[in-house]
């Protein structure tokens, strides 16, 4: 099977993050064995959910990862001209589907390279890594790592995640942190909005001081000039309290997320954030002793990525690429989890990211021939 075909079979399967995505990961793993790799999974506790990871290639150190993930964005409520999770070629030179871009087109070339891979002579050996529910926040990627590291004897010393770059190897990613924050006032009558404690009122402050906090982050200096926005962004996204215009609202809730440059982490923002909400807490006690302001993790913080252009993996990706070019991208990627684990970490992979998660997501034939080749190179190179 080719590229093409594979990516036609991986798109059938509308896997979204969050639900079991078996059906994807079993096809891929008989695929393995049937060409005689043995494909290992790596449940969650409740069985629904995979990884898998194998190795093609002798059991020696140095080798390189391929790495993706399993499952897609929803399309419910989004104006798509072609069936979503067929494969659709409009004769454009561009390939229709959701998940075509990001990101089967990169799993579908190293399946389609798999063959290859086998019969070559390979001196080092190449890895595939796939997970499951990155859509909804990297969260399968840690325990694949891990498993990765406990399983093989050998050591593998790159790590090559195919999130859409259009081909360009990716040193840097922004890092990612969502919490929810709950203020509990006083309920009322509006009338009364001095001898009461406004929930929503309190959760306005709180929601100017985050953004006092980026902007006071970007006057500091604290930038990155390969991002855009090249400053760690805070973003109030969900905001929901009260019952009615004349009552004073006992609850107010907001959803805010905090994407960061690689210098900079979540956790020091939470952590003054919390100062001036116990600040808060204690200057109107006094008219509300229950006046609170709790806020949780709803989204296990993903670190960013920043790897140093004399790495060699950058150098290796680079002849890989056939490119020059380096990039830095804003969203979120399990790349700076495989470097915490251990690996030099990079993003290439076919495809526009700015094709992901809308109608009519689309890979273009060409970006997955380079890929194509880029296997190949990577054969030639390890063998």
């Amino acid at each position: 099977m080719n590229a093409e075909e594979i990516l036609s079979k991986l798109v059938s399967f509308p896997v979204l993050g969050g639900e079991s995505n078996l059906t994807i990961i079993h096809w891929i793993k008989d695929y393995l064995e049937s060409h005689g790799i043995a494909g290992v999974l790596v449940p969650n506790e409740e069985g629904n959910k995979a990884s898998l990871h194998c190795r093609i290639g002798p059991a020696v150190s140095g080798g390189v990862i391929l790495s993706g993930h399993t499952d897609v964005v929803p399309v419910e409520g989004q104006d798509w001209t072609t069936a979503p999770f067929d494969l659709i070629d409009k004769a454009d030179g561009k390939l229709y589907a959701r998940g075509s871009c990001d990101m089967k087109g990169f799993a579908a070339c190293c399946l389609a390279a798999l063959p290859d891979m086998i019969k070559s002579d390979l001196k080092k050996p190449i890895y595939f890594a796939f997970s499951y529910d990155e859509e909804i926040g990297c969260l399968a990627a840690p325990e694949l790592v891990q498993a990765i590291n406990d399983y093989y004897e050998e050591k593998p010393q790159f790590a090559i995640i195919g999130e859409p770059s259009m081909m360009i190897p990716t040193v840097g990613q922004k890092g990612i942190c969502i919490f929810e924050t709950v203020v509990t006032g006083s309920e009322g009558h509006s009338s009364r909005i001095k001898q009461e404690v406004s929930a929503i009122h309190e959760a306005m402050r709180l929601v100017l001081w985050l953004e006092n906090k980026m902007n006071s982050l970007i006057g500091a200096g604290k930038t990155d000039d390969r991002f855009t926005p090249n400053h760690t962004s805070i973003h109030i996204g969900k905001i929901t309290g009260g019952i009615a215009p004349n009552v004073i609202a006992q609850e107010c809730r907001f959803n805010w997320d905090v994407r960061t440059i690689p210098s900079e982490t979540p956790q020091e923002i939470f952590e003054e954030f919390e100062v001036y909400c116990r600040s808060r807490e204690e200057a109107l006690r006094g008219v509300f002793p229950e006046f609170a302001i709790k806020t949780n993790n709803i989204h296990p913080a993903v670190p960013g990525l920043n790897t140093q252009a004399d790495q060699e993996i950058v150098s290796l990706t680079k002849q890989l690429a056939n490119e020059t070019r380096l990039d830095a991208v804003s969203y979120a990627a399990e790349a700076g989890q495989f470097a915490e684990g251990g690996f030099e970490a990079i993003i290439c992979g076919p495809g526009d990211i700015a094709q992901a998660h809308r109608a009519d997501e689309f890979v273009a034939k060409e970006q997955l021939d380079k890929c194509v080749k880029f296997m190949h190179n990577l054969i030639d190179h390890l063998s």
